[in-house]
């Protein structure tokens, strides 16, 4: 994807004009969008899937404006950003960020008809410490997901390391440049003495306090096919044939890459925990084609999770990443399980056979 443009301009430039396509654009195109896609949808079979995504795609252009109108009114508040990094401030961001989030899942699940549900025993509750939040990545929208349940159910304030494409959402844009939050260049792009991935990582960490959580994804991309394969043939080329020996009897998850949760668990606190997070449910949705034929989804997402202390885990590195990899087993054997339970799974793959 392109670079983003430079600061200024996604402030002076991008945010206004988001902002102006909800005032002026939205309520107008929208009424056109929703004759057309009635039009559309007559002609078309597929469950209203036109006006769907007609109606989300206008629905998130409001909910983006809106996002940049809060967080202006917060910016002046701060007195022009002069106490911004203050906790009271930093408080009011992730109140203000759990409120949009719970707006936006609120319509996803009405107009897409997606059910989150979080295995977790009754009454359990993380404990007061930082925590190292690291999870699979699979299926368009599992990082909303993740920290839309962060910051409402486990009321944590979430720390992302991101792509600097993001930077083209201004609402994001925003919000995690106000937080313990980076955005990453990749190396290609990268100029001299700007901190890579690693580095970036380990200064959030160091920061965490004890109601954050750094959220990493270790498998760096969504899986697909082509990617897991790739994984499995690196292993071999390094000659770690046992380990891809264990990862081709893994069909759901890739290989994770070790360095960035390793470089965090070098800077975090002694008392932090990592809760390994696994989830199923929008998996299958890898391509553009897959989302529309799947709509509305008519889903439910499951999420799981498994705490382990830090003080728990091998000393060395080597004995971490073969921990994380034992984890990437648990997570396949989880999915495995409840695709098992999914009758609408079974009786698609007894289509295919």
């Amino acid at each position: 994807m392109i670079a983003p443009p430079p600061r200024w301009v996604r402030r002076l430039v991008l945010a206004p004009l988001v902002v102006l396509l909800a005032v002026v654009f939205v309520p107008t195109t929208l009424m056109l969008a929703l004759v057309v896609g009635a039009m559309l949808t007559w002609v078309l079979p597929g469950r209203l899937r036109v006006l769907r995504v007609l109606w989300m795609l206008s629905f998130y252009a409001v909910w983006d404006a809106a996002a940049l109108v809060g967080f202006f009114v917060l910016w002046v508040a701060s007195g022009f950003g002069l106490v911004m990094r203050r906790p009271g401030m930093q408080r009011a961001h992730v109140t203000f960020a759990r409120v949009m989030l719970d707006v936006l899942f609120w319509q996803v699940r009405w107009t897409l008809r997606l059910r989150v549900v979080v295995e977790a025993p009754t009454g359990a509750r993380l404990p007061d410490v930082p925590l190292l939040v690291v999870s699979r990545h699979a299926g368009p929208g599992d990082s909303f997901i993740l920290v839309h349940m962060l910051l409402g159910r486990a009321r944590r304030a979430p720390a992302v390391v991101l792509k600097d494409t993001l930077q083209w959402d201004p609402a994001i844009d925003l919000f995690l440049h106000r937080l313990p939050a980076a955005f990453v260049t990749p190396a290609s792009r990268r100029r001299a003495g700007q901190p890579g991935a690693a580095e970036t990582i380990t200064r959030i960490s160091g920061d965490l306090g004890p109601d954050g959580a750094l959220v990493l994804f270790p498998e760096g991309g969504n899986v697909t096919p082509r990617r897991r394969l790739g994984r499995i043939a690196t292993l071999r080329a390094r000659g770690k044939d046992a380990l891809a020996d264990r990862a081709e009897r893994m069909p759901h998850v890739m290989v994770p890459h070790a360095g960035g949760f390793l470089s965090a668990l070098d800077a975090v606190a002694d008392d932090a925990a990592v809760l390994i997070v696994a989830h199923t449910g929008l998996e299958r949705l890898v391509t553009v084609k897959d989302v529309w034929r799947e709509l509305p989804m008519d889903k439910t997402i499951v999420l799981g999770g498994r705490l382990t202390p830090v003080a728990h885990l091998p000393a060395d590195a080597e004995g971490r990443e073969l921990w994380l990899f034992d984890q990437w087993e648990r997570v396949d054997a989880w999915i495995t399980e409840r695709d098992a339970d999914r009758p609408t799974v079974r009786a698609r793959r007894d289509r295919t056979r």
